[in-house]
């Protein structure tokens, strides 16, 4: 598998994301779903990584959203296919280290509840429990975790 920053206005990526949203719908009522769209990962601030096999095909994606304070995890997703090699872990490293390049201080990100193997993955990782951050509100359906980064 390769990882490459990519734009996410291409038709693979918005069909793997339009899974992901479909997949957190299963777990989550709207209202707790916290997901940027389309128009907001492509903004300057935001670098979205992009998973792909040797054949091109995608398998995962994820993006940080790097500002002075933190740098944001949103979006990560593997393909159920893809999942159990390692890939959402290298996902992760490849968007720390944007955020180091970007000299961000903490990561932080925003998860659900329902979603045991992503909790594991961020706490193997070194991210911790927090409180809300950000203009989110304090939901029973988020979990908010944090990693300091200096």
């Amino acid at each position: 598998m390769h990882i490459t920053f990519e734009s996410p206005n291409q038709p693979d990526v918005i069909a793997l994301i339009a899974d992901l949203d479909a997949y957190h719908l299963t777990l989550y009522p709207p209202e707790s779903v916290y997901a940027l769209d389309l128009n907001a990962l492509m903004q300057p601030e935001v670098k979205f990584a992009v998973a792909r096999g040797v054949d091109g095909v995608i398998a995962g994606c994820g993006a940080v959203v790097l500002s002075p304070a933190y740098g944001e995890i949103k979006r990560m997703y593997v393909q159920p296919a893809a999942r159990g090699q390692g890939l959402a872990g290298r996902l992760m490293e490849t968007l720390e280290q944007a955020a180091r390049d970007a000299g961000c201080p903490l990561m932080v990100l925003e998860t659900g509840p329902s979603q045991p193997a992503a909790l594991a993955l961020y706490e193997r990782h070194g991210f911790e429990r927090c409180g809300p951050y950000g203009d989110y509100p304090d939901d029973p359906c988020s979990v908010f975790m944090r990693k300091q980064l200096r």
